[in-house]
């Protein structure tokens, strides 16, 4: 048992974010992405949203400086981009390189990126298009 670590992280999520180094990626996929087929490593989260995994790994997991986007997100149909893209802004906005705007792909794209991740994290996520793709920087003082 240890302290600190929010309880939605499992300790295979957590092992997992140990193990990532600079520049690996991490996948979290909402309830329509087929998780099990692009990941290299699966962790099923079912239940939680993907806003509850940002406050709950930001504080442990540094985002990547070097790179001139924040995160990766599937692109979306129709006029207006997804709220949850506002709530992520937020989220990610708060803490160091978290700044950034967003990189958006093609469905075909998203899916060989995710496919190529250190990780695929399965959430519960039911807001479409919220698929979201972060990219591990170094700890630095």
């Amino acid at each position: 048992m240890l302290k600190g670590i929010n309880p939605i992280i499992s300790p295979e999520l957590l092992k997992i974010l140990a193990e990532m180094g600079h520049g690996d990626e991490i996948v979290f996929g909402d309830s329509n992405f087929p998780a099990a087929s692009h990941a290299q490593r699966l962790v099923r989260a079912d239940g939680h949203r993907i806003t509850a995994f940002l406050d709950a790994i930001l504080p442990l997991f540094p985002l990547d400086y070097a790179v001139d986007y924040t995160a990766v997100l599937m692109a979306f149909r129709g006029d207006r981009e997804p709220a949850v893209w506002n709530r992520y802004k937020e989220k990610l906005g708060a803490w160091p390189d978290g700044d950034k705007p967003f990189l958006t792909l093609p469905k075909p794209e998203f899916y060989e990126r995710a496919a190529a991740a250190y990780c695929v994290v399965a959430t519960g996520e039911s807001e479409g298009f919220a698929n979201l793709i972060l990219r591990k920087g170094i700890i630095r003082n």
